[in-house]
């Protein structure tokens, strides 16, 4: 992807310009909207990151969110994507 695309969806996510986000951000804004719902994490980067008190949700699709929060995580998803962030 060129990196006007990159910069057009960073904008779109609210970043700054200068100020683009790494991939370990990105992860980690992703999976804090999953923490604060209540999702049970299962990769120990994450539980070391998160941890899994009071967890309540074994499947990210039980999660409940807001349509705005699964709009938030597309969007994330996509940026991950567009900069080649691992899986």
């Amino acid at each position: 992807m060129k990196k006007a695309a990159i910069a057009a969806l960073l904008f779109l996510a609210g970043a700054t310009p200068g100020l683009a986000q790494s991939c370990d951000e990105f992860w980690y804004q992703r999976n804090m909207i999953y923490k604060e719902a209540g999702y049970c994490f299962k990769t120990a980067n994450a539980i070391r990151n998160f941890g899994n008190a009071g967890c309540k949700y074994d499947d990210q699709a039980d999660v409940p969110l807001s349509a705005r929060l699964r709009a938030e995580i597309a969007e994330i998803k996509s940026l991950e994507r567009a900069m080649k962030c691992a899986p």
